[in-house]
């Protein structure tokens, strides 16, 4: 089984990959899902999407608290609503290290999906955890929370955008 070691960083290009649905529950998955729990309180994050660790399937994790008791896999999320009007809150991203912005998102999410049994899963989220939720459902997209700011913010990180692309060539040599 291979287990996520790092988390890819900007503008690695399996970030831009719409992730394919898991087709089968098996305890090789269930393994490599529970694997990113470690690299994510590693990394300081409250989620992370497996395309973030460049393993294309449609399948995040998300623990707001920290408390092992509060960590929750979600496989094929479906969002059915959004709801509750739009609100503005700053993001940050794993695989965008430095860069922050305020992003617009619904302040009420319900998403579908299933748990790592394969039992279905209904969960109406808001605030940070909806905010949470439809991060890490953008990432199964390949949709990145720099994509939802404003002209102006996309234009301040131009810089540091431009750090993160000569990192990943100098990476890739």
């Amino acid at each position: 089984m291979h287990t996520p070691d790092r988390v890819l960083k900007y503008p690695d290009p399996r970030l831009r990959q719409k992730a394919l649905p898991v087709e089968e529950i098996t305890p090789e998955l269930r393994a490599r899902a529970r694997a990113l729990f470690p690299l994510m309180y590693e990394e300081h994050g409250i989620g992370l999407a497996a395309p973030q660790v460049g393993w294309g399937v449609r399948l995040f994790v998300v623990n707001i608290s920290g408390r092992p008791e509060d960590e929750l896999v979600v496989v094929n999320p479906v969002v059915t609503e959004k709801k509750g009007g739009l609100w503005a809150f700053e993001e940050g991203c794993l695989s965008l290290p430095g860069i922050r912005g305020k992003v617009e998102r619904e302040r009420v999410v319900v998403l579908e999906g299933q748990d790592l049994d394969g039992h279905h899963v209904r969960i109406e989220a808001d605030g940070l955890n909806g905010r949470c939720l439809l991060h890490e459902y953008d990432h199964l997209d390949g949709v990145l929370f720099i994509d939802r700011l404003s002209p102006a913010k996309k234009q301040s990180i131009k810089r540091r955008l431009r750090e993160l692309e000569e990192e990943f060539e100098g990476a890739a040599v």
